[in-house]
């Protein structure tokens, strides 16, 4: 069983990972406008997603940090909403770029793991006319088989970036998460160490701000950190994009490229991780049956997953809109406080962050 992957982005080492201890040929092709790994760029790990990560993937224990709580404050710094518990954990913050190391290194280690840098677009054209590969899992963003294929998506252009870096500070616990719904935009606080912390700062026109104004936005809204200094800021634009085709022939989009987010909940690597683990479970399923790896994974891969990720994705729109128009009404304010105060949906609320919708 030959399965190629295209794009060299945690999704892709994660899954090939996966892919070679069944002892399934794994060929990841790359270009190199795609290979670049930010420095300043961290994700959040859902606690049941980071036990299938441990479990199936790779221990990575040892460079996360646990979040045990998260508040949500207004920009007048009202505490609106609080989630967790401080014996619990509730997620685990990685840096992009210490995974990426850890899962490539131990892929290179693999006889069944190649990485080959793509020469030229015919590869593109290859793949899609004749392959000699019985899957193909696409999670790169742009490319010829996104342009010919894969061109019919929902979109949404929010109209601003996120600005992230981050930020040291004098030793403390840590181990809360803040998000602050400012007049500008979300602005998050995620801690990755006692001595540093992530922000995350979706700005709405961001071309109107400078990065001494974007680090003064943060010094005004931070209330826990005595802040050091500021790493470099990186910036990425927000959008949300959801494939209206999931496969052509035996063709796959996968990751990012299937379904990007607001990163306001932190929910978009979740969202894959969960898509991997359906599409390893009919894989599994192929396989102790003695069935081929063929276009018929992907058919039911997209059955199991489309309304799912279509829901959970118009779910984080709606909160970004809710939070963006409504937040600074006096009614929105005594709702959420009302929640505030409700366990059932506080319960259900975390429930939903955790698992999704957990239904396969």
């Amino acid at each position: 069983m030959n399965i190629c992957l295209i794009g060299d982005g945690l999704t892709n080492l994660a899954l090939a990972k996966c892919l070679t201890e069944k002892n399934i040929n794994v060929s990841l092709y790359y270009s190199s406008t795609s290979r670049k790994i930010s420095n300043n760029r961290t994700i959040g790990i859902s606690k049941e997603n980071f036990d299938f990560f441990q479990n199936n993937i790779i221990k990575i224990d040892k460079f996360s940090w646990p979040i045990k709580t998260i508040k949500i404050f207004s920009e007048k710094n009202n505490k609106l909403l609080s989630f967790g518990e401080k014996e619990k954990e509730m997620f685990f913050m990685v840096k992009n770029f210490e995974l990426y190391k850890i899962l490539e290194k131990k892929l290179l280690q693999k006889k069944n793991f190649k990485k080959i840098k793509i020469k030229n677009q015919s590869f593109y054209q290859k793949i899609i006319k004749k392959n000699k590969f019985d899957l193909v899992i696409n999670s790169e963003k742009k490319n010829l088989i996104n342009n010919k294929i894969f061109f019919k998506r929902i979109l949404k252009d929010y109209k601003g970036e996120a600005a992230t870096t981050f930020i040291d500070h004098q030793k403390c616990k840590n181990n809360e998460a803040v998000q602050v719904f400012t007049n500008q935009g979300p602005l998050a606080f995620l801690p990755i160490s006692k001595t540093k912390t992530s922000i995350v700062y979706s700005i709405h026109n961001y071309k109107n701000y400078t990065e001494n104004q974007i680090k003064n936005l943060v010094l005004k809204y931070n209330q826990s950190y005595k802040i050091k200094n500021f790493s470099k800021f990186e910036k990425f634009k927000l959008k949300l994009s959801i494939n209206r085709n999931y496969f052509y022939k035996n063709i796959l989009c996968f990751g990012d490229n299937l379904h990007s987010i607001h990163p306001l909940a932190g929910q978009g690597f979740n969202m894959t991780i969960r898509d991997i683990k359906i599409f390893l479970k009919i894989i599994d399923h192929n396989i102790n049956l003695g069935l081929p790896l063929d276009k018929s994974v992907l058919l039911e891969f997209e059955l199991k997953t489309k309304h799912l990720n279509y829901i959970f994705s118009a779910g984080i729109d709606f909160i970004h809109e809710f939070f963006r128009i409504d937040i600074q009404k006096s009614y929105s304010k005594k709702i959420l406080k009302t929640f505030d105060k409700n366990s059932l949906f506080k319960k259900y609320v975390t429930k939903f962050a955790n698992s999704g919708f957990n239904i396969y």
